[in-house]
């Protein structure tokens, strides 16, 4: 017996789709772009020490991994999306007026632990509605999914000559504005109703063919997506103080943020000519290589006398390390999960990714006070389990992959 189709208003494009996505995307990255690189400032501004930080930092991403599938989850079950989207995003403004408040540690540990649980879905959310796009009408991910990354990139540039001319002070305010403007975009979301439940397979081809959430290949490719990923903490919680302590200004230290970025958005652009043929599975093991390339460079380039020139070299590898994982995870998702567990997928990567950065970021605030940027190496390890991983779900692939 087949599924039902869809509905004719769900086989209707809303106008301009793409563009209304793209916008959503852009406004959402600005507040992740100025919250990245420079909170730990901000935090480190108002004097709170390396293993302080990691805790505020580390602490929501605990949280989030538990409030984030449920949230995502939950999204899938709404009459639409858009309109948890649009709840969590207003919720969102409201909370990082806490950081306004005085910053005590235990203030700013219950405002960053509110925050993130209304925060982190919207990444998710944006994406599985990208996706149904994508699913419904032949929408482009990655020409809808770069201008987050152009968002992002921009705030990265923005912020360090903000940064520069009014001190650290800045950040808060500029996450309360740039939340606000998302709540705008938000509010033109297109409608796309519930997920689709039809599928060109029969209900009985979907329970045989289609995988489950938690089957090997599922859950060993998203484990080591995460663990991939949370190669990164380090580098996201510390990197920007440990390069103001060798004389870096702002202004350069949001260019070196910004080229990363900006190596990130090339390998969208060139993405489909040409990786576009590769396996996911490729294409992770890629990423996998790429961190530990960069995780071994990265303490070698000031002793060796490379200078900031050797820094914006080790953040071209960006394109590599977060790039291919950020479009491999969608590819795998996009292949192998059906439209009505898409939220669900996302969410149960999200899960993965979230948990296993918590973890890292929570141990690199002690390895950051007794090692410094020699920290770097912990990662490498990191990075080639996440690559282990992978290799496993690669010996538990499915034959048969999803159809629109």
């Amino acid at each position: 017996m087949s599924l039902p189709p869809l509905s004719p208003e769900q086989l209707v494009k809303p106008r301009h789709f793409e563009l209304r996505i793209s916008l959503i995307f852009a406004t959402l990255f600005v507040p992740l772009g100025t919250h990245l690189p420079y909170f730990p400032l901000w935090l480190q501004a108002k004097g709170f020490h390396a293993e302080q930080i990691a805790v505020i930092l580390a602490a929501p991403m605990f949280l989030r991994v538990v409030t984030t599938p449920l949230l995502t989850a939950l999204a899938d079950r709404a009459r639409d999306r858009a309109d948890v989207y649009v709840a969590l995003v207003a919720s969102a403004l409201l909370l990082s007026a806490g950081y306004f408040l005085t910053p005590t540690y235990a203030m700013m540990l219950a405002v960053s632990l509110a925050l993130t649980i209304v925060w982190t879905p919207h990444s998710p959310i944006a994406d599985s509605l990208a996706l149904s796009g994508v699913r419904r009408f032949g929408s482009n991910y990655t020409g809808m999914r770069k201008w987050g990354s152009i968002s992002y990139l921009f705030a990265n540039v923005a912020g360090g000559f903000i940064l520069s001319a009014t001190g650290p002070g800045a950040v808060p305010v500029i996450i309360f504005v740039s939340l606000a403007a998302a709540l705008a975009a938000g509010l033109l979301a297109p409608r796309l109703g519930r997920p689709r439940r039809s599928s060109p397979l029969s209900a009985t081809d979907i329970q045989q063919s289609a995988p489950k959430l938690l089957n090997p290949y599922f859950l060993y490719f998203s484990i080591g997506v995460g663990v991939i990923t949370a190669s990164h903490a380090f580098l996201y919680g510390f990197v920007s103080i440990y390069w103001k302590s060798i004389g870096i200004g702002d202004s350069v230290v949001g260019l070196l943020w910004a080229w990363g970025v900006v190596s990130e958005v090339c390998m969208f652009m060139m993405f489909t000519r040409f990786f576009g043929a590769f396996s996911v599975v490729t294409i992770m093991m890629m990423a996998g290589v790429g961190a530990v390339v960069r995780w071994i460079a990265f303490p070698l380039v000031w002793p060796l006398g490379l200078g900031v020139a050797g820094f914006f070299g080790v953040q071209t590898l960006h394109s590599v390390s977060v790039a291919l994982v950020l479009i491999g995870l969608q590819k795998m998702i996009g292949e192998t999960i059906s439209e009505e567990r898409t939220g669900a997928a996302q969410g149960i990567a999200y899960f993965s990714n979230g948990f296993f950065m918590a973890v890292v970021t929570l141990a690199s605030g002690p390895l950051y006070d007794r090692f410094g940027v020699d920290g770097f190496f912990a990662m490498i390890p990191i990075a080639l389990i996440g690559l282990i991983l992978i290799g496993l779900a690669a010996r538990s692939a499915p034959q048969r992959r999803i159809g629109r």
